[in-house]
């Protein structure tokens, strides 16, 4: 019988600069595909229904245009 012995990864800093997150993204980079580049076309507005926002959702949105502007 084989002895297994797992491997013990140290824990990721949770905390970390922007630094190390761009290096752990450009670690994984080469495990991910990119898909083909699809143009988005632009949707008829008589093709959007049945949406709704809650009040308090339309009330924050409408101030964060003012903030942004």
């Amino acid at each position: 019988m084989t002895n297994f012995q797992p491997v013990l990864h140290v824990p990721a800093d949770l905390d970390g600069d922007l630094a190390s997150l761009r290096g752990d993204c450009a670690r994984m980079v080469p495990h991910w595909a990119a898909p083909d580049r699809v143009a988005a076309r632009p949707v008829s507005p008589s093709l959007i229904h049945g949406v709704t926002v809650p009040p308090a959702s339309a009330r924050l949105l409408d101030a964060m245009s003012e903030y942004g502007d």
